[in-house]
C-alpha cells in the first residue's frame, strides 16, 4: 500500500496563529506567549531527540495556555503515536480535527492511526475525508478496498485513476488480481469496449480486451480484436496476430510467416496466442513441408517456456500421423532442450527410433535411459530389440534377462520381452532356449485375451 507518511517541518513559527492559511503544514504556526512559545519549542526538540514523554509534557503545558489549539493537539496525537499508544493518539487528533477540520494533516493523523491498528472500516471513512483536499489518495482507498476485499468498488475506482491520472503499476497488479476472478471479467470487458469506441486508437486497451479473451480461450474474440486493432493501428505487433491468420487463409506464407516471427518475438503477447499461431502454423506446415525449416525456427521461441515443451508436442503430433521420421526429430529436439529428463519424451523417441528402424540411435538412448532410471523395464526391452536388429546377439540376452526381473503385472511387456529372448539366443544358435522363450511368450499372450 502506497501509505503517506507526514513531512513535518521545523521553522520559526512567527506571526499570529489565525494568520495562517488553513493548509500550513500544523507547525508553521506562530505561538500566542513566550511560555506557550517556549513549551510547544521544547516539545519539538524533544520529540527530535525521540524523547516522546517530555516532549508530551511540553505539549500538555501548552493545552493548559491555549486549550482551543489545534496545532497542540495534532503534535500530542504524533507523539502518543510514536509510542504507540494508540487510545490517545485517536482522541488527540480527533480534537485536533474538531477544532479544525479543514486541515487534511489533521485527518492523516487519524489514518495513520486507524492504519497502524488496522481499523480500516475507520482507515476508509477518514481517507474519504482526505481525498477532497488531495484527489491523489484515491490511490489510498484503492488498497484500502483491496485489504478488505471490496472489489467492485476497487475495480470502478482503479478504472477512475486510470482515465484521468494514466495507469500505474500498482493499480495494474490490483486489477489483475481482482480480474484474475472471473465474475469480475465481464464488467471490464465491457468497460475495454466503451474505452476502444471512445479512444480507437489507445492500443493497450486492445491488448487487455484481446489478453482477457485469451485466458477465456476465446480465440474467435480474440481474432476478433486484433483484427479491429489491424485497422485502428497498423503498426501495432499485436496486430500481426490478425495478419498472420490473413495471410495463411490468403496463401501468402512468406508473410504469414514474417507475421508469425513478430508475434512470437513479443514478450509482452499472451503464450496462448503465440500456442494458437505456432498450432495454426504446424497444421499448414504438415501439408506443406517445404516450410519446416520455418517450423524449426519458430519453435526455438518457445525454448523457455514453463508450461509446454513444444517441440515434445509437435512430435506427437507427427507420431499420430504416423510420420514417424518427424516424430523422431521433434522429440530429440525435446530430449536436448529438457532441463530434466523425461520418460514419457524418452519412450516416444525409442518407439519412433522403431518405426523407422534406427536401431544404432535406439540402443544408445536405450542405454543412457538404463543408466538413468535403472528400474524402468521399457528401457531395457529397447536396448535389447537395437542390439539384436545389431546382430549383438549376447548384449542383448544380458540387458533383457537383467529387464526381466523389473517387469510387474504387465503381460503384453513380459511377452515381448521372451519373444527378444528368444531372438537373441537364435543368434546365438540355442535353440532349445529360442524355442522356450517363443513358446512363454505365446502363452502370455494367450493369458492376455
Amino acid at each position: 500500500m502506497k501509505k503517506r507518511v507526514l513531512v513535518l517541518v521545523f521553522m520559526a513559527l512567527l506571526g499570529n496563529q489565525a494568520s495562517l492559511m488553513a493548509q500550513t503544514e500544523p507547525e508553521d504556526i506562530a505561538m500566542a506567549t513566550n511560555e506557550f512559545q517556549d513549551s510547544f519549542y521544547e516539545s519539538l526538540l524533544q520529540k527530535g531527540i525521540e524523547n516522546y514523554d517530555k516532549a508530551i509534557t511540553a505539549l500538555q503545558k501548552c493545552e493548559k495556555l491555549q486549550p482551543n489549539d489545534a496545532t497542540v493537539y495534532f503534535e500530542l496525537g504524533k507523539n502518543y503515536l510514536s509510542l504507540k499508544d494508540y487510545r490517545n493518539a485517536q482522541s488527540s487528533f480527533e480534537k485536533a480535527t474538531e477544532l479544525n477540520p479543514k486541515n487534511k494533516w489533521f485527518w492523516l493523523g487519524i489514518y495513520d492511526v486507524s492504519y497502524q491498528t488496522k481499523n480500516y472500516p475507520l482507515a476508509i471513512e477518514t481517507i474519504q475525508k482526505i481525498i477532497p483536499f488531495d484527489e491523489e489518495y484515491k490511490d489510498d482507498l484503492i488498497s484500502l478496498y483491496m485489504i478488505t476485499n471490496q472489489w467492485d468498488k476497487a475495480l470502478a475506482l482503479i478504472n477512475e485513476m486510470n482515465d484521468k491520472f494514466g495507469k500505474s503499476s500498482e493499480r495494474e497488479l490490483y486489477k489483475a488480481q481482482i480480474l484474475s476472478q472471473g465474475k469480475y471479467q465481464n464488467a471490464e470487458i465491457e468497460s475495454l469496449v466503451d474505452l476502444i469506441k471512445k479512444n480507437p486508437k489507445e492500443e493497450s486497451n486492445y491488448i487487455a480486451l484481446i489478453s482477457l479473451y485469451a485466458k477465456n480461450n476465446d480465440a474467435d474474440k480474440v481474432l476478433e480484436i486484433t483484427q479491429q486493432l489491424e485497422k485502428a493501428i497498423p503498426t501495432s505487433e499485436w496486430a500481426q496476430v490478425s495478419s498472420f491468420k490473413t495471410y495463411l487463409d490468403q496463401n501468402q506464407p512468406e508473410k504469414a510467416i514474417q507475421a508469425m516471427n513478430v508475434v512470437l518475438g513479443n514478450s509482452k503477447i499472451d503464450s496462448k496466442i503465440k500456442h494458437r499461431i505456432l498450432n495454426e502454423f504446424l497444421l499448414f506446415v504438415s501439408k506443406n513441408p517445404q516450410f519446416t525449416p520455418d517450423l524449426d525456427k519458430a519453435i526455438a521461441y518457445f525454448k523457455n517456456d514453463p508450461d509446454v515443451d513444444v517441440a515434445k508436442e509437435i512430435g506427437k503430433f507427427y507420431h499420430s500421423k504416423n510420420q514417424f521420421s518427424q516424430a523422431a526429430k521433434y522429440y530429440e529436439l525435446s530430449v536436448i532442450s529438457a532441463s530434466q529428463v523425461d520418460i514419457e519424451t524418452n519412450l516416444l523417441l525409442l518407439q519412433a527410433y522403431t518405426e523407422t528402424k534406427q536401431y544404432e540411435p535406439m540402443g544408445k538412448r536405450s542405454q543412457v535411459m538404463i543408466e538413468t532410471f535403472p528400474t524402468q523395464p521399457q528401457f531395457y526391452f529397447y536396448s535389447g530389440l537395437a542390439n539384436n536388429q545389431l546382430q549383438q546377439f549376447k548384449k542383448a540376452k544380458d540387458v533383457l534377462e537383467m529387464g526381466l526381473d523389473y517387469v510387474v503385472d504387465d503381460l503384453t511387456l513380459e511377452a515381448n520381452f521372451n519373444i527378444q529372448l528368444g531372438e537373441a539366443y537364435n543368434g546365438l544358435g540355442d535353440l532349445k532356449k529360442k524355442e522356450a522363450y517363443f513358446a512363454k511368450a505365446n502363452q502370455l499372450l494367450r493369458q492376455k485375451k
